[in-house]
């Protein structure tokens, strides 16, 4: 009699999530007083519930009681709890008092320190995670098989990544980064760092750069062990921060001080990570001061030793020069608060470096792979040869939790809850335990020893499985877990419940971003109360999110933009930080996004800065309220920032220096990220000045299609991979499997979607938004001034190109694209009308005109929006037109005869690589009109590559990008070039 109130309820949720199963009722009971408990089934539990919601279930209900239960009062229930207890206290007012009580109990349990504070940063977070501690992981990672007698990854290589590494470019170009500029100190459980070198600085090790200083006290040795790098790889079992000593002091009375130093010797130049290491004692200083001593300036951090002691501290990544340097080192210090403080010192590491864990099969038997989510026991199977132990030869970034954990002194119980039988179950079981032991001995988890990190929550990021043979969308999919071995609260008192309101908050924010903002139809999945590892062992509030589907291409159109992951990034820290800040009645602040329209000019022997706000259309809390302007000068690191009130900054500078800058936004909830980099420079024998004009901001997936018919469709990487933001951790290699009706077999054999793995070891180099620079410090080279300006700024009016001699435009990889299914504006269109107007107004005024880029003229001829004044622009002002988009395969461009004396061979870049973005097809050139020449030519096929004109005017129009050469000797040379040809 029941069956009707179900069915209606089912019909009012089912707009609500793509949810797999049919609401039903499990049971009616009734109670003394005239109560009526009418209990949903967990399918019910699977839909987002808000108060208006409740209300009008509660009233479908009543309605439709039958006649004899009419004056009964109603409870309507769902896993053993009122459904109103299923809304977040974000969407329930109601529960602000709850939230309230917890404040005033974590206020009284309140940690002196954050475990890592950056007390360089010119500024503080007040609304936003300071204060929190949030673990986080990407999934799976590259594992030994042992049944296999091989290392593999823990998914299928499919379009063009693979789902161990693809959930990384989330995670740590925008994740971490938005989270930490909120005020968040941030774990992970596998390796951050990309660099492959690394450099380890230690007491144990002779001659490796380590020295101390003693104050009235004496630095000595450790009763407890410390890290040593003692061996090449490391086995089953051993522990590297067993195998050494660390150093300590204790102070003998208040105000003693003392250090130690560390130099290292750098491989190579680039960005390291840079991570500490001591060991915490109940005394230790809660205020030991690291100065990482970097090419950008000095770095300062507080780190509190109570807590993190005997495993890797990450402080952050800095830019290091290649060698050992006097002025480049990390140096601890400390002045004691309190008699009898203790510091401590053990080894510091730079950069990520290679997988040193050694791995073969278990003497006593390989156990069987088991789900996270099954109860099955795993099988033992005994491999019938003797197997000498073995590392995966990856970079360890790509390498599960399981490995870094070993690495990072974590005992084997953590990392090997299988007794190492089995190194796929290991790695996700390794991970809640993971948290359990961080966060042991804290206010968080006081029952358990450990690490004594006050973690807040955990949060894992996973993609799923499944596919659909046209471009319907799979969507995304929260996980959370309301028991734990019978356990409804965590150690603190606090319900288990707040797990769905963590996973309701993360999936609700991704789903309207991605709605509004890109895809309409995206697809809210369900709200999963399931037992997965990840989601049930964490003792603080935790989730799992499986964000889309790696195996279907709708979903993968989105997935492989950096937009997107931009987008979606930015979503879960807004779930994060609304989760831990209405949780506790605290306001919150929404980061802003990054500025936009930015110049730089110069004056007077200053440089002036401008740039505009840009408003988020999506959080009214997102306002920019002051603004950090970051310098670099020369080839050195960016410092640690200085605040301007206002959207302007101006100071003074030094003559044949070249000066670079970026701008964050800044707010109560944190900074924004960077603006791109502009740059300037005043030559003390000027030449000429120079506006430097970059237009290339385009970020964007790789080429895709799919056929009408839906038989055929992928990524066409050969025809352009996309353009990464910065650097992609994630490409493996191209698609080679088209068919939409080839099945996966195996991970080896995929099917639809399959891709190469010639790639997945490589950081590729994508936009680097410092292009003026590469430009820059050739025309440096040659005697020239210069500034720069974005496009926006140039045709905004921020900057004027009429006060400038030439004019270089930077258009790299620029082309009209559009995201996914193809519903959204046209992006990224090499010359919109308003610079057309720009460009043709300066070259009316006698100018002199650089364009350079890889589709000047397949943007105006063949590509998604085109119209004839556009050709008319680039024929009667650039004076070309366009011949073919697939000019070059071996970017061999060489000088040819013409009435201007042009010279030299120049090579670009045409594959992906770790230098430069890759150009795969350069654009064929034609001249129009008199006085325009061809003055390269594509030495594979002869192909016009380059177009000169000179009349009343100047302009130099080039079909490959600049600053794709290969070397900074080929860029200085072709601009010797063109500017001769403009002088004479």
């Amino acid at each position: 009699m029941f069956k009707q109130i179900a069915d209606s309820v089912q019909v009012y949720l089912k707009p609500l999530a793509k949810v797999g199963g049919k609401v039903a009722i499990e049971s009616v009971t009734t109670v003394k007083k005239k109560r009526v408990i009418i209990a949903f089934n967990p399918t019910f539990g699977e839909y987002p519930l808000r108060a208006g919601q409740v209300e009008a279930i509660y009233s479908i209900a009543r309605n439709l009681m039958p006649q004899e239960y009419q004056d009964y009062k109603l409870f309507l229930k769902c896993n053993g709890t009122g459904i109103e207890e299923l809304i977040p206290p974000v969407y329930d007012h109601s529960k602000e008092k709850a939230a309230a009580r917890k404040e005033k109990h974590d206020k009284k349990h309140h940690v002196a320190n954050n475990l890592i504070y950056r007390s360089s940063k010119p500024y503080t977070v007040n609304h936003g995670l300071q204060d929190k501690h949030i673990a986080l992981w990407q999934s799976h990672g590259y594992y030994y098989e042992q049944k296999l007698l091989r290392w593999e990854w823990q998914r299928a290589r499919i379009f063009q990544t693979v789902e161990d590494l693809y959930t990384q470019s989330y995670v740590l170009p925008y994740l971490v980064p938005m989270l930490e500029n909120s005020g968040a100190v941030v774990m992970l459980p596998r390796e951050r760092d990309v660099q492959l070198n690394e450099v380890i600085v230690d007491n144990d090790l002779a001659n490796t750069g380590f020295s101390e200083i003693n104050g009235d006290s004496t630095w000595r040795s450790s009763q407890i062990p410390g890290f040593a790098n003692k061996k090449v790889s490391y086995t089953q079992g051993e522990n590297p921060f067993t195998m050494g000593t660390a150093r300590v002091i204790t102070f003998g009375k208040k105000g003693e001080s003392a250090g130690t130093k560390y130099y290292p010797t750098i491989p190579e130049r680039g960005e390291y990570a840079v991570y500490v290491s001591y060991q915490s004692y109940p005394n230790s200083t809660e205020r030991a001061i690291y100065t990482v001593h970097h090419k950008g300036g000095d770095t300062k951090f507080f780190v509190n030793q109570k807590m993190g002691g005997g495993t890797w501290i990450y402080l952050g990544t800095f830019l290091f020069d290649k060698g050992q340097n006097p002025d480049v080192y990390v140096d601890l210090f400390n002045v004691s608060s309190d008699k009898e403080e203790v510091l401590s010192a053990d080894a510091i590491k730079f950069g990520g470096g290679m997988g040193n864990i050694a791995r073969k099969p278990a003497e006593a038997g390989s156990q069987t792979n088991v789900p996270s989510s099954s109860t099955d026991v795993a099988k033992t199977i005994k491999m019938p040869v003797d197997i000498a132990p073995e590392t995966s030869g990856y970079p360890r970034f790509t390498e599960g939790a399981r490995y870094w954990l070993q690495w990072a002194g974590f005992n084997d119980t953590i990392y090997s809850a299988n007794a190492g039988t089995n190194d796929y179950n290991d790695d996700y079981m390794s991970r809640g335990r993971w948290v359990n032991v961080l966060s042991g001995g804290s206010v968080k988890n006081p029952n358990e020893n450990g690490y004594n990190i006050p973690l807040d929550l955990s949060f894992a990021f996973h993609t799923d499985a499944g596919t659909t043979l046209n471009d319907s969308i799979i969507g995304t999919l929260g996980i959370y877990t309301r028991l734990s071995n019978g356990d409804s609260v965590f150690p603190t008192g606090t319900p288990r419940i707040t797990n769905r309101y963590l996973a309701d908050l993360v999936q609700t924010q991704i789903v309207n971003d991605v709605r509004t903002l890109y895809e309409p139809i995206w697809e809210r999945r369900g709200l999963w109360d399931r037992s997965y590892s990840e989601s049930r062992s964490p003792k603080v509030p935790s989730m799992l999110l499986e964000l889309l589907s790696h195996q279907n291409f709708a979903d993968m159109r989105y997935g492989l933009d950096p937009n997107f992951r931009f987008t979606v990034s930015r979503a879960i820290y807004k779930g994060i930080l609304k989760y831990l800040n209405v949780t506790q009645n605290k306001q919150y602040v929404v980061q802003p996004l990054p500025v936009k329209s930015f110049s730089a000019d110069v004056a007077d022997n200053r440089v002036n800065l401008k740039w505009l706000p840009v408003n988020d259309t999506l959080e009214p809390t997102a306002k920019p309220a002051k603004y950090i302007v970051y310098k670099r000068v020369g080839d050195g690191g960016f410092d640690n920032g200085h605040i301007a009130e206002k959207n302007t900054f101006s100071e003074k500078i030094e003559k044949d220096k070249i000066y670079s800058y970026k701008i964050t936004a800044l707010n109560d909830g944190g900074e924004s990220f960077p603006s791109e980099i502009l740059s300037v420079y005043i030559s003390s024998e000027e030449r000429g000045k120079v506006l430097i004009v970059n237009c290339f901001d385009r970020v964007s997936a790789p080429a895709g299609y799919a056929t009408k018919d839906t038989t055929r469709g992928g990524f066409s990487d050969y025809q352009d991979h996309g353009v990464p933001y910065l650097r992609d951790i994630s490409y493996i290699g191209s698609q080679y499997e088209y068919r939409r009706e080839i099945p996966w077999m195996d991970d080896d054999s995929p099917g639809f979607g399959a891709s190469y793995a010639d790639y997945e070891t490589k950081v590729i180099a994508g936009n680097s938004f410092d292009y003026p620079y590469v430009h820059g410090k050739a025309l440096a080279a040659l005697g020239y001034s210069f500034v720069s300006g974005s496009r926006d700024a140039v045709t905004e009016g921020s900057i004027s190109p009429a006060n400038y001699q030439v004019v270089d435009f930077i258009m790299g990889k620029q082309l009209q694209c559009r995201m996914g299914r193809d519903i959204m504006p046209v992006n990224y269109t090499v010359f919109p009308k308003s610079l057309q107007r720009v460009i043709a107004d300066y070259a009316a005024k006698g100018g002199k005109i650089i364009v350079s880029g890889a589709n000047i003229a397949t943007d105006i001829w063949d590509s998604i929006e085109m119209d004839k004044e556009s050709k008319d622009f680039a024929e009667g002002v650039l004076k070309y037109k366009w011949r073919t988009n697939f000019a070059s395969k071996t970017g061999e461009v060489k000088a040819v005869q013409s009435p201007y004396s042009f010279k030299g061979k120049y090579s670009f870049f045409t594959e992906p690589n770790e230098i430069s973005y890759c150009v795969e097809t350069p654009d064929g050139l034609e001249p129009v009109g008199e006085n325009a020449w061809t003055i390269f030519r594509y030495s594979d096929n002869n192909i016009s590559a380059g177009v000169a004109y000179k009349g009343t005017y100047s302009s130099v129009a080039l079909g490959f990008p600049i600053e794709s050469l290969k070397s900074d000797e080929q860029i200085q040379n072709i601009f010797n070039n063109i500017f001769n040809f403009f002088e004479k």
